[in-house]
């Protein structure tokens, strides 16, 4: 590769390492001295010695230090190659770049083969990251030159990659180019960069977004070849030189899913399908897409033409308000799905949250949407070049410009530093005050204090423009109409033609059911001061359902759930009051039907949503034993007792499956509150039951139980519907076996019948219905053995007579509920049984042979089941489980109850590859977002045909993706990637 040489740099442009303004602050510790120290002692000499000068530089030395402190990722590149690290000081960083870049690309042009490629792509990215970080970090490159920088390396990647594999087809006899060396042109295959990458805006760990499309009747393909499979397969090709991880990494993830309906359609489509779409179907997030759409690979003259072919469906020749609405119903709905509807420090996500980098683009986007027909200097694709485009065409002040481009460069910067970490497409800031303060330091601050003052100044300015522009009255120009009479009917055109405006696509319907309301014949509405109350409150009741993402299925739903009501007075004017609560109940009754029943039944459940705590941080343990004590202090009976165990169960899951729907909790802070929930309902059940019992039967001399948890429950993620797999342990004084009641049990008819007891406390049925369903297949033996287990009883089964698969489930054995001392023994049995050293390939036969027996079961060919689908949940807990059992006796720091964590950990010990892990710890956090809708809002098999448009829009926006289609391609992509790990990780060993 072409390098910048000492000798050769130009005079009028020092070396990098000399132009270096800035760096990290690292606190006064050796941990960084100490790491840098001892990799320059491990290299030769000259290399230390080279290195050694270029850090006498003022700043470089801080950067690198602030590089050993704060980003492994990049340690890892100054380490993987000092020659590299020395070229990269010494140059010229803008002359280098381009140097790089042009080798790079003459190199794959000639490579002979795919191999060749993919090392040649990689060994350039890795060299581009470092050098764009260094300037990033050192001070030398504005934020806008480092995502151009980052942009120019995706362009030339796309370009090399393409260029190769029509070269080779060129070779095949099956396209005949008319320039050999540039054999892209006149192709017809059309690569469209997207987002970011289309706007030359590239964050540090981007994904590239691509559409690529093809020309049916490309002139150059040969003549016996059909266009559609072949440019398909050039597409793969591509994606697979650019995305597959090898020992030297990746060069860029690529995604294809922002083409029309990916989820029925090829990742390369012809122009013609795409045109008509685009024409018929085409939605305003796609046409806010098709803003920064740019040619960058293949046949850049049919790329032009057919961005030129695509603008009239993105710029409206009138004056386009309603795309206003559309697009702030976007933001809105993802602001509000990811809890992001404050500004704050700890946790915030810079890009979506508020305040954020997406309130930017979407303060100009929507703006270019609503004018960009009528003024074609709107056009551009740059958000820089677009507010500066609207200041100077008075759409803005300049004061909104400046101030919007400040907060800008500034949120872009934060992310970069973010991502540079671990090379990580994250855009959230640490979730701890600590964590926040090293992220400072790593970003160039003296302290926590001082960057969140910065940070909080900029996401406040944006957020009152974005306000401005979004939230004030009226912003579509449509005034709502006064002395509306909402019980005259459909026949009224001032009613249909007020609900219309408020987005009702079928007014009529809507008025034929606001007129039942009004009449008030449903049972709820037996008394008249419930029926005036909500008589009242209908007006701004429908503007609230207005607010939900369909509006006219929300009203539809909002009236099946008053039909179902049998008392409603109290709900209504809790609702009446906190009006903001009615688009919140209004998703619910749309989306998740089984909590909409709950509420039907049990509506002062609704007194939880209203509690300011609601949207606050979830409660830990603590405080909800503390809530479950004061729920439980004064009941009367023991029937009581368990009325009000299983009201807080209802109100708690509805709780928490309400924050799931609006999105203001992750999938892994709902998982660990339904364990958190379940495990103090069980610890107190667990002591009520002792207790009774002992009151009856007496005790066993130095007795002892504790309750294992299984499954779910053990590993902390556990869903709406999720059972309680728990096994019985116990222990006593073997030389006095018997209670000391009246009548007295002996040793296990005594603790068999304890459990049988505490069974049935979870799973009688009384009037508030079941706590839990209790699974105890797991223990010894299963339905053969014992309901409870003597500790040595336990432990000797786990050594001697357990299968595989029992110590698979072990791996996620917590004990939740016993004496400490005791729990200490179990713990210590586990982790025995677990650390114990085994027969890898053996291990690796029988975890197959299950999956396999699971998919013979269960089958796996069902895309939505997200459990036993081919490279789905099960896949990635056996491998997880996999991995603990065979490597715990040399590393036991693997082992974990959660598979998060088992990932992490096995990645950090060296036993699964950091692009195995990545694959898995992405797929993990899908499945979980996607799992706990579907758990709480489906009670059979999903199906797409026949779920309702709530659900699947609910269900998109949980996977990130701009609507269904694309979230089921992400989920088709995933799956194949996780079942190529586990094949990997499993069968390959």
């Amino acid at each position: 590769m072409t390098s910048s040489a000492p000798g050769n740099a130009d005079r009028h442009r020092p070396v990098l390492a000399a132009r270096f303004a800035d760096g990290p602050r690292v606190a006064v510790s050796d941990h960084a001295e100490r790491r840098l120290a001892d990799w320059l002692a491990e290299l030769e000499p000259a290399q230390a010695a080279a290195i050694g000068e270029l850090l006498d530089h003022p700043f470089a030395r801080a950067i690198l230090l602030g590089i050993a402190e704060f980003s492994p990722y990049l340690f890892d590149l100054v380490r993987a190659d000092a020659v590299r690290l020395v070229r990269l000081l010494r140059s010229d960083p803008d002359q280098h770049l381009a140097a790089l870049i042009e080798t790079t690309s003459r190199d794959v042009f000639a490579a002979s083969s795919e191999a060749d490629v993919m090392h040649l792509l990689r060994r350039m990215k890795s060299e581009a990251a470092l050098l764009i970080a260094l300037c990033d970090i050192g001070g030398l490159w504005p934020v806008m030159r480092v995502t151009a920088a980052l942009t120019e390396v995706a362009v030339a990647s796309v370009q090399a990659a393409l260029r190769f594999l029509l070269r080779q087809e060129a070779v095949r006899g099956r396209l005949l180019p008319p320039n050999p060396d540039r054999p892209e042109e006149g192709s017809g295959l059309l690569v469209l960069a997207m987002g970011k990458m289309g706007a030359g805006e590239l964050n540090y760990s981007s994904d590239i977004d691509l559409i690529v499309f093809f020309d049916a009747a490309a002139p150059t393909l040969a003549p016996d070849i059909e266009p559609q499979p072949f440019f398909v397969r050039v597409t793969q090709g591509m994606a697979r030189i650019l995305q597959q991880r090898t020992g030297d990494g990746y060069v860029f993830r690529v995604d294809l899913r922002l083409r029309p309906d990916p989820a029925s359609t090829q990742v390369a489509m012809s122009t013609d399908a795409a045109l008509h779409y685009y024409e018929r179907e085409g939605r305003t997030w796609e046409r806010a897409a098709m803003i920064k759409a740019r040619p960058c690979a293949g046949d850049l003259v049919a790329g032009e033409a057919m961005i030129g072919e695509i603008a009239p469906f993105v710029w409206r020749k009138h004056l386009d308000f309603a795309a206003l609405a559309d697009v702030h119903d976007m933001k809105r709905q993802m602001q509000t799905y990811r809890g992001q509807s404050e500004i704050a420090v700890e946790g915030h996500n810079v890009k979506i949250g508020r305040g954020g980098i997406r309130e930017i683009e979407f303060f100009a986007q929507t703006q270019q949407l609503i004018a960009g027909g009528r003024h074609p200097e709107l056009r551009v694709r740059s958000t820089l070049t677009a507010l500066n485009v609207l200041a100077s065409s008075n759409w803005i002040s300049f004061q909104a410009c400046d101030e919007l481009t400040a907060a800008y460069e500034f949120l872009r910067r934060v992310e970069h530093r973010l991502q540079m970490i671990a090379d990580e497409q994250t855009h959230a800031l640490p979730g701890d005050v600590e964590a926040v303060e090293r992220f400072a330091r790593f970003l160039g601050y003296a302290d926590r204090a001082a960057f969140a003052r910065d940070l909080l100044h900029h996401l406040e300015i944006v957020q009152g423009h974005y306000a401005k522009l979004f939230e004030g009255d009226d912003p579509t120009g449509t005034a709502r109409l006064p002395d509306i009479d909402y019980g005259a009917g459909p026949d009224d055109a001032r009613l249909l033609e007020h609900l219309a405006a408020l987005g009702f696509k079928k007014p009529a319907a809507a008025a034929d059911t606001l007129r039942e309301w009004v009449a008030g014949d449903y049972r709820v509405f037996r008394t008249e001061t419930t029926r005036s109350a909500f008589i009242e409150f209908v007006p701004a009741l429908i503007q609230g359902l207005a607010k939900a993402d369909e509006p006219d299925r929300a009203v539809a739903a909002f009236d099946h759930f008053l039909q179902a009501l049998q008392r409603g007075g109290r709900l209504i004017t809790l609702l009446s009051q906190n009006r903001d609560l009615v688009a919140l109940v209004a998703l619910v009754l749309g989306a998740a039907p089984r909590l909409g029943d709950m509420l039907a039944r049990q509506p002062q459940l609704m007194d939880g949503l209203i509690d300011p705590r609601f949207f606050g941080a979830m409660p830990d343990q603590r405080e909800l034993s503390e809530r479950l004590t004061a729920t439980l202090g004064d009941a009367d009976s023991y029937e009581e007792f368990l009325d009000r165990l299983r009201l807080f169960g209802q109100e708690s899951l509805f709780l928490i499956g309400t924050r799931i729907l609006s999105g203001t909790v992750s999938a892994q802070q709902a998982s660990t509150a339904f364990a958190d929930v379940a495990e103090g309902i069980v610890h107190t059940v667990h002591g009520l039951v002792t207790g009774r019992f002992a009151a009856q039967y007496g005790r066993i001399k130095r007795q002892e139980t504790a309750i294992l948890a299984m499954g779910r429950l053990g590993s902390r993620e556990m869903t709406a519907s999720s059972d309680l797999d728990l096994i019985i342990l116990y222990d006593f004084d073997e030389d006095h076996p018997d209670s000391d009641g009246t009548p007295s049990l002996h040793g296990a008819q005594y603790f068999a019948r304890f459990t049988q007891r505490l069974i049935s406390a979870f799973t009688t049925r009384t009037n508030y219905g079941v706590l839990y369903e209790i699974d105890m297949r797991l223990r010894p033996s299963g339905r053969a053995g014992p309901v409870a287990s003597h500790i040595k009883s336990f432990a000797e089964y786990q050594e001697g007579e357990a299968w595989t698969w029992e110590h698979m489930a072990l791996t996620r054995a917590r004990v939740i509920s016993g004496p400490p001392e005791f729990r200490s023994r179990i713990e210590a049995v586990i982790r025995a049984v677990l650390t114990r050293r085994r027969d890898r390939a053996a291990v690796a036969a029988d975890v197959a042979d299950m999956r396999g027996a699971i998919a013979q079961e269960k089958g796996e060919g069902d895309l939505w089941d997200l459990k036993h689908a081919a490279g789905g949940l099960v896949d990635i807990d056996f491998i997880a489980q996999y991995l603990q059992l065979v490597h715990a006796h040399d590393k036991p720091d693997i082992l974990s109850v959660s598979t998060r964590e088992v990932i992490d950990n096995a990645a950090r010990l060296g036993v699964l590859p950091q692009a195995a892990a990545e694959t898995l710890r992405t797929a993990v956090r899908l499945y979980h977002d996607l799992t706990q809708i579907l758990r709480l809002c489906v009670t059979d098999k999903f199906n797409p045909d026949t779920a309702g448009e709530d659900l699947l829009r609910v269900l998109a926006r949980a996977g990130d993706a701009p609507d269904f289609s694309s979230l089921e391609a992400r989920v088709k992509e995933t799956q194949a990637e996780v079942r190529r790990v586990f094949k990997a990780s499993v069968e390959g060993n």
